[in-house]
């Protein structure tokens, strides 16, 4: 026979999370999901392409299976779909997104079509090892970033 206290408290709980569950989502934005994705993608790309620009400029320790590591994922990174983290409306709020993004669209969405070309082909450049031939595919690649940011990228904001 089941616990009646048991039982009880089971249910007391279930009520109680069903009734703040609206308060815990209510402070919600609409758009800083948006933001958040956006700022989480850039997170990443920076965390993977941080350590394999200080292992080229000698930094750091050259290591090539992390960098092979660090390579892989700032690729998988790239081919996620960011542009989703753009739609309209979601310019408005603390964000270091430029308004000319949403007005330039298509330019933006091939800058990133640029991006992804130039990481995979980074990927492929560090597997060969040829550290010459991986530092200059590292230009490329931050070439491939300052595209967007000189054009895309608030330099006025809190961080």
């Amino acid at each position: 026979m089941p616990n009646p206290l048991r039982k009880r408290a089971a249910i007391l709980a279930s009520a109680a999370a069903l009734a703040i569950s609206p308060l815990a989502l209510s402070h919600l934005d609409e758009n800083e999901f948006h933001q958040s994705y956006r700022q989480s993608y850039f997170a990443l790309l920076g965390a993977n392409f941080g350590p394999i620009g200080a292992m080229v400029k000698g930094e750091m320790p050259w290591n090539q299976e992390q960098l092979q590591g660090f390579a892989n994922d700032f690729a998988a990174v790239s081919t996620l779909n960011i542009l989703r983290g753009f739609p309209e409306g979601s310019e408005k709020g603390t964000t270091r997104a430029q308004p000319e993004i949403w007005s330039n669209m298509e330019d933006f969405a091939s800058k990133f079509d640029t991006l992804k070309a130039e990481a995979a082909t980074l990927q492929t450049t560090v597997a060969g090892g040829d550290r010459g031939a991986i530092a200059q595919q590292v230009g490329a690649v931050g070439q491939a970033c300052k595209a967007c940011h000189d054009e895309y990228k608030s330099k006025d904001y809190l961080y």
